[in-house]
């Protein structure tokens, strides 16, 4: 039996809106059949049956590897629509967050399937923390210079520099000059509010 099978504990899922509704128009949309779905998502056809039917309710790695697979949002397939008004953030609404001597701006929408932050860190700013999350993570860097630390590897990225690599990679980001360093941040993390995404724990801690 494929392990996505499994009958999931009492609760799981209850929190999540019904996406059934959702699942099969998008993947017909898609052009794919029940098959082809199902093992790009790494689950079997009844699985993913089920998840169309309304019998089971899908867990949250689940809808972020069917919205890529769909090429959707995790909010469409939760049924949840956006006003238009939200996909404009303004410069003068993007208000400062401090946590641990960091500072984030938000620079997307709140609801979807990806954060999108303005982000600066001071020299020395918790040079201990080590992050690790699921999703993929993409940086730009406007200004200063950053030591990213990459599972063993390190590397120091100057302005107009990016990378972008899978977040349950260990990684530690640095500013390597006294006047700090600044970002744009792109993650596709299933939580929230913008400190809880971000900060992470000293090192060996989840974030």
């Amino acid at each position: 039996m494929n392990a996505s099978d499994a009958v999931p504990p009492a609760g799981q899922g209850d929190d999540l809106p019904a996406v059934a509704p959702q699942l099969r128009a998008l993947r017909r949309r898609a052009g794919l059949t029940l098959e082809a779905a199902a093992s790009s998502a790494g689950l079997s056809p009844a699985h993913l049956s089920r998840l169309e039917t309304g019998q089971r309710q899908p867990s949250l790695p689940m809808l972020l590897a069917l919205a890529r697979i769909y090429g959707t949002t995790v909010s469409a397939l939760l049924g949840e629509t956006t006003a238009d008004r939200d996909a404009i953030v303004r410069a003068a609404d993007m208000e400062p967050t401090g946590a641990a001597g960091w500072t984030y701006f938000q620079a997307g929408s709140s609801g979807r399937g990806m954060q999108a932050l303005r982000v600066q860190i001071p020299y020395r700013a918790r040079p201990d923390i080590v992050r690790v999350h699921p999703g993929e993570e993409w940086l730009y860097v406007l200004k200063g210079r950053l030591r990213l630390g990459l599972g063993d590897g390190s590397h120091l990225l100057g302005p107009g520099d990016s990378a972008h690599f899978d977040s349950l990679t260990p990684h530690r980001l640095t500013a390597e000059d006294h006047d700090g360093v600044e970002l744009l941040f792109v993650h596709t993390l299933l939580q929230s509010p913008t400190a809880a995404l971000c900060l992470g724990h000293p090192t060996g801690g989840p974030s």
